[in-house]
Parts: C-alpha cells; sequence; structure tokens
C-alpha cells in the first residue's frame, strides 16, 4: 500500500518568543513493513539546525525558532510504501540493550492497579497469546475517550481514571508487559482511517518482544496487530522518548497549537 501524509502543526505565541528550540521526531524510516520514498520538513518562522540519530534509532531533527517569531509552523510530506507484517517487526536493533525495555519508567510504572489487572489475565499457552490477551483485557478496562488525561497521565493513573486514548493505552500495556518480565515499547506514528482522511493528530501504539519473532506491534485502541495502514516513526521506552515534538522557549507566556494531518492511499500506477 501507498500512503501519503501531509502533517502541518502551527503555533501561535501570546509574545514574541526571544528563543526557542524544538526537537522533532517526525521523519520515519524505512523498517520491516515500510519503506519511504519521499520526506520533506518545511519550516516558517524557525530553522533547522542539526538532524541525528538518537539511541533509538529515531530521526531527530533539531530546530531554533526566528528571534523575536510569534508564529511557528512546521510541515511533513511524504510518501511511503507499506505491507502487512502481521505486526511482526523482526529482531532488536539500535543503541539501547534489549534489557533496557523490562526496566519501567516513571510513565509506565506498575502498581496495585497493574497487578490487579494482571490477576484478571486469564492463563495462555505462549507469550504471544498471553500478549494479545492483555491487549483485549486492557481495551475492555479503559475507555477510548479523549480529554481525560494529558502526556503526564501514568499507566496507574489511567487505569484509574478507567479512560484515555491511544498513548495510554500504550502505557498501560507496556507497563504490563514489563511487569510479567517481557520487553515492551512505545510507538509514534500515523494510521489511515479507513471512514476519513483528515486527521485529528497522530497515532501510538506498542510492541512487544517474543522469542522467535522479535518485536510484534499491538494497537490496544483497535484491538488489532498494524498492519498496512501504518506508518512507524519513533520508538522509545516510552511517549517521552519518542515524543513527535518537545522543546523550550523563553519571551512568551502561552501558546495555542492547530494540527492539520491528512494520510490518505495513492494510487499506484502500473
Amino acid at each position: 500500500m501507498r500512503l501519503s501524509v501531509d502533517h502541518t502543526t502551527h503555533y501561535v505565541f501570546s509574545g514574541p518568543v526571544s528563543r526557542g528550540m524544538q526537537r522533532l521526531r517526525l521523519m520515519p524510516k524505512t523498517s520491516a513493513g515500510q519503506r519511504v520514498l519521499e520526506w520533506n520538513m518545511h519550516f516558517e518562522g524557525a530553522q533547522l539546525q542539526v538532524e541525528y540519530d538518537d539511541a533509538n534509532c529515531n530521526h531527530v531533527t533539531l530546530i531554533s525558532f526566528d528571534p523575536g517569531v510569534t508564529e511557528v509552523t512546521i510541515r511533513c510530506e511524504g510518501v511511503v510504501d507499506t505491507s502487512d507484517e502481521c505486526g511482526v517487526m523482526g529482531r532488536h536493533s539500535g543503541f539501547m540493550p534489549l534489557w533496557q525495555f523490562v526496566e519501567q519508567t516513571d510513565l509506565t510504572r506498575a502498581g496495585a492497579r497493574t497487578r490487579g489487572l494482571l490477576a484478571a489475565l486469564p492463563d495462555e499457552p505462549n507469550t504471544l497469546a498471553t500478549l494479545h490477551g492483555l491487549s483485549s483485557l486492557i481495551r475492555g478496562r479503559v475507555e477510548y475517550a479523549a480529554g481525560h488525561t494529558d502526556s503526564d497521565t501514568t499507566a496507574e493513573g489511567v487505569l484509574l481514571a478507567g479512560r484515555g486514548v491511544c498513548q495510554d493505552h500504550a502505557h498501560v500495556f507496556i507497563g504490563a508487559a514489563r511487569a510479567l518480565g517481557i520487553p515492551a515499547r512505545y510507538v509514534s506514528g500515523y494510521l489511515m482511517m479507513d471512514d476519513r482522511i483528515d486527521q485529528d493528530a497522530g497515532h501510538a501504539w506498542a510492541e512487544a518482544f517474543v522469542e522467535g519473532l522479535g518485536w510484534v506491534g499491538f494497537d490496544i485502541s483497535n484491538g488489532i496487530s498494524p498492519d498496512a495502514r501504518y506508518v512507524r516513526v519513533a520508538t522509545g521506552r516510552d511517549y517521552r522518548d519518542a515524543a513527535p515534538v518537545t522543546g523550550i522557549r523563553y519571551g512568551a507566556r502561552d501558546e495555542s497549537m492547530h494540527v492539520k494531518l491528512a494520510v490518505q492511499q495513492q494510487r499506484v500506477e502500473q
């Protein structure tokens, strides 16, 4: 499947920004199940400073704001060929050792609610079946609903609220899998929706490492493993490692942000 992505983030600040920088993880890489044919990034009100690959092999772009700017626009557009690998990404790679993905983070750390969740997990014949069962259990316990959590909400907080979005589903799954001794990581990217082109935001899911298969994806929010409609962009121990945009600024107290995102299938000429 050939997917085109057009993703624009527009910031308006309450006053001039004297200094500001942003770290962007918005460029996908060719990997199992996807081949990046074209990807371009455009900036208004900011300048490219440096590009590098981080410890998780994510491509990172560092930009600085123009002095005194009151608006900044980041636009990414590209084309990616994808295939359905049944969620199987294969062997581990990158600079982070596999054991790092068994260690909990502040956002995934398992507590009493996670242990209660695992107590309800039925016995399964193998690790893969256990993980699918865990995904289903979380989907039943945590209703998909926006506006009840934010980027700092922990897995335990999500289970307490009983509501959340794709990021929250991923954190609960990762924390629970790690509590079982299974390496797990967070994935940010894009999903082509079947019923529309324009979307409110990007997507997030999780991957767990299964002996004999390698990394396997689980989209808890949709109850499936990622297929050809998905574009992987960044991975990490949790959202903070794979966040599309992080940054710092001085001079403006408040900001508003507007996101415009379109993901659609392109026709491939034979």
